[in-house]
């Protein structure tokens, strides 16, 4: 099974840009559909971006279209998310997901830990 970690995370003023990356290890990268997910205090995990195995077709919530970015590099077996024009209601536990059929959030959704982001205003 793949296993995620991200980074990049920490703290950044409001209007500010932060890059959060995840590398895959253990199981074969282009067989998984990638995304992020997002938990702010109190609230649910919502879906943010996701993107097929081979790079194309990036979808994202309505909420971060055009200010956030997912992009993958294959070689590199990492997910990245540009995260532009940033707002207090952006703070919150970033996590990356993998799962082969893009069924986020169910049981075959593998999760990483986790990575903070802080933004100010």
């Amino acid at each position: 099974q793949v296993q995620l970690e991200e980074s990049g995370g920490g703290l950044v003023q409001a209007g500010g840009s932060l890059t959060l990356s995840c590398e895959a290890s253990g199981d074969t990268f282009t067989s998984y559909a990638m995304g992020w997910f997002r938990q702010a205090p109190g609230k649910a995990k919502v879906f943010l971006a996701g993107i097929d195995r081979n790079g194309g077709s990036p979808y994202y919530w309505d909420f971060v279209k055009g200010r956030f970015t997912i992009s993958r590099d294959n070689a590199k077996n990492t997910v990245y998310l540009q995260m532009n024009s940033l707002k207090p209601d952006d703070t919150a536990v970033y996590y990356c997901a993998a799962d082969r059929e893009m069924a986020w959030g169910s049981d075959s959704t593998y999760w990483g830990q986790g990575t903070q982001v802080t933004v100010s205003s």
